[in-house]
């Protein structure tokens, strides 16, 4: 008995040190998978920071070349608008220079006839009208019995007339406007 007991006993602490073997050998190769895990985890939070930083540096040099392109056409569209007030008056000069060479042509003649002065100043208003239409400046001429229009008219006096009131008797200086925009009322007598 005393063997078997012995035996019983020997077996107790060889079975005790396979199954505490196994246990190291489990809680090792459970600690190793955790070891690998946690440098597949790093790795893999390295490669998402890395693609971040590349994200990052590619999003800002957008920006900058953005905010270049932005200042570039601000800068330009500066240029045209100066441009724009230094000779926005180009093409009416170049229509009024004719009129001036006819009226210095006009003078320049010693003992003009009254018909060729005449003649002459004709041809030189033709040109200033020629002018004035190329460039979109319009006659404002109301004729009696229209209305009165205040954003073209502007009335000097009310006069007894035998025609309805607050419409034109007489034109006493013809208007004038450039496109839609008036440059100069046209003065006028109006029925009171």
């Amino acid at each position: 008995m005393q063997d078997q007991e012995n035996n019983q006993a020997g077996e107790q602490p060889a079975e005790a040190t396979a199954e505490t073997k196994a246990a190291a050998q489990a809680e090792q190769t459970v600690a190793q998978a955790a070891t690998e895990q946690a440098a597949t985890a790093q790795t893999n939070l390295e490669e998402q920071l890395a693609v971040a930083v590349a994200k990052a540096a590619e999003m800002q040099d957008a920006f900058l070349r953005a905010k270049a392109d932005i200042e570039n056409v601000r800068r330009r569209a500066q240029e045209d608008i100066s441009k724009a007030h230094k000779f926005a008056i180009e093409n009416f000069a170049e229509a009024m220079v004719p009129v001036k060479d006819s009226l210095e042509m006009a003078l320049s003649i010693e003992t003009p006839s009254i018909e060729a002065l005449k003649e002459g100043v004709d041809m030189t208003l033709k040109q200033l009208v020629s002018a004035f239409e190329k460039n979109k400046l319009v006659e404002i001429l109301p004729q009696a019995g229209d209305k009165l229009d205040p954003m073209k008219h502007q009335a000097i006096s009310m006069v007894p007339a035998e025609q309805d009131a607050n419409t034109v008797v007489t034109v006493l200086q013809k208007g004038y406007m450039i496109a839609d925009r008036l440059l100069r009322p046209a003065l006028v007598t109006v029925a009171q």
